[in-house]
């Protein structure tokens, strides 16, 4: 099947557009945009800026990609914005591009689900496999691991890091770090379990959950300061590969963890 864009759509030259990719009505494309093959964008959609965008993405009606960012400290610089794979981007998602003091780049994985009203501030890091529900709002520098669930009308501020497997619920307002395979959940957030049924469904084994279970334990009910508990937890990581995800959040941490 060969490109198709409507004649209603603007595409600035120098755009790159792949094979097999759909630009519905009232599109906007920049100059500097590069749309992968087979990605499909419904109608009234801009994407601008230095924005690369992969292939086999869906983008839905009054979508932004890679527009000017909300800090009023840019300038104008080229930073960037990229997106990966098969990733479906419902209507009225706002994704900003980077800035140079926040590493130049707003990334987004493949696989991921944003829904109504989402919106990805300037240099946020997305993994693969998220979904961030209806209004559910990052802050700059947030970064989120893989199969991360943010619920909706929950925002998180500039900065957090949020584990992979983590689910956060609704209306939420997560202001620390979130370890992974949590459930968070609160104004503020905090910990309330481990995400065992998402957990399930990933194929977790048994051993595997017994032993995040056994972690989050150390973390959070064993009435142990920090410090310490990261020692009993880097001691179940070499037997349990599972938890070395605990490990890796702890050396990424900066705001102090949720508790």
């Amino acid at each position: 099947m060969a490109t198709e864009i409507h004649p209603s759509s603007v595409v600035e030259k120098g755009a790159k557009i792949g094979d097999n990719v759909k630009i519905g009505p009232f599109c906007y494309i920049g100059e500097n945009v590069e749309i992968g093959d087979g990605t499909f964008l419904k109608s009234h959609v801009v994407v601008n800026g230095h924005t690369k965008i992969g292939q086999n993405n869906q983008i839905y009606q009054f979508a932004s990609i890679g527009e000017v960012n909300q800090d009023l400290k840019y300038r104008g610089e080229p930073t960037r914005t990229e997106i990966g794979d098969r990733n479906m981007i419902r209507e009225s998602v706002t994704i900003h591009r980077g800035t140079v003091q926040g590493g130049e780049l707003t990334r987004i994985g493949s696989d991921n689900l944003l829904m109504i009203n989402a919106h990805v501030a300037h240099d946020c890091i997305i993994g693969d496999r998220c979904i961030l529900a209806n209004n559910a709002t990052l802050g700059g520098h947030v970064q989120l691991d893989n199969h991360v669930i943010i619920g909706g009308m929950t925002a998180v501020h500039q900065f957090c890091v949020i584990g992979s497997h983590v689910m956060v619920g609704g209306c939420s307002g997560v202001a620390q770090d979130v370890p992974p395979y949590v459930i968070a959940q609160g104004n503020h957030a905090t910990p309330h379990g481990v995400n065992y049924e998402g957990l399930k469904r990933r194929g977790f084994s048994k051993e595997a959950l017994q032993a995040i279970r056994n972690t989050y334990k150390i973390l959070y009910r064993n009435g142990l300061t920090l410090d310490d508990a990261k020692v009993e937890i880097a001691t179940l990581a070499k037997q349990h590969p599972e938890v070395q995800l605990f490990i890796d959040f702890f050396d990424r941490s900066t705001r102090g963890i949720i508790r």
